[in-house]
């Protein structure tokens, strides 16, 4: 392997541990902080979330940038694919989160956001499995 491509995995490992390990902590731990009405909390997470999330971006750049010859096995394309499912449910949740903030912060009880707390809670979960799919995908078929 080259200087270049040690480089490329470097970087895509790198991303990987400090993008995608906190995103999956701030997801997660959301719900609780909604059923807590803590909307300082939730401003925060919603920060986090798209940080991370954009920083899973490099990722995808990185991985795209180191498998560059054999983009066509199918182990890359399922990852790939994986990937972009589980960034347009990183979408969905941002949303959510922003509307449970939008709910919690009204004077008025009724809406106490429990859609969006069970939404976000199956997909950060969700998009969690997504991730140890991926790893597994990457660690078994990768030659």
């Amino acid at each position: 392997m080259s200087f270049p491509d040690k480089l490329l995995l470097w970087l895509h490992i790198g991303f990987a541990v400090f993008a995608i390990g906190p995103l999956t902590a701030v997801t997660s731990v959301t719900p609780r902080y909604i059923r807590a009405r803590d909307v300082n909390v939730l401003k925060y997470l919603n920060r986090s979330t798209r940080l991370f999330g954009l920083l899973t971006l490099g990722v995808f750049v990185f991985g795209l940038a180191l498998g560059r010859s054999a983009l066509a096995k199918p182990y890359l394309s399922v990852s790939m694919t994986l990937f972009i499912v589980a960034a347009v449910l990183l979408v969905i949740i941002d949303r959510d989160q922003r509307s449970a903030m939008q709910a919690l912060s009204t004077e008025s009880t009724a809406d106490d956001a429990k859609v969006q707390t069970g939404r976000i809670a199956a997909l950060s979960g969700l998009t969690a499995l997504i991730w140890l799919v991926i790893l597994f995908l990457m660690v078994f078929f990768n030659p």
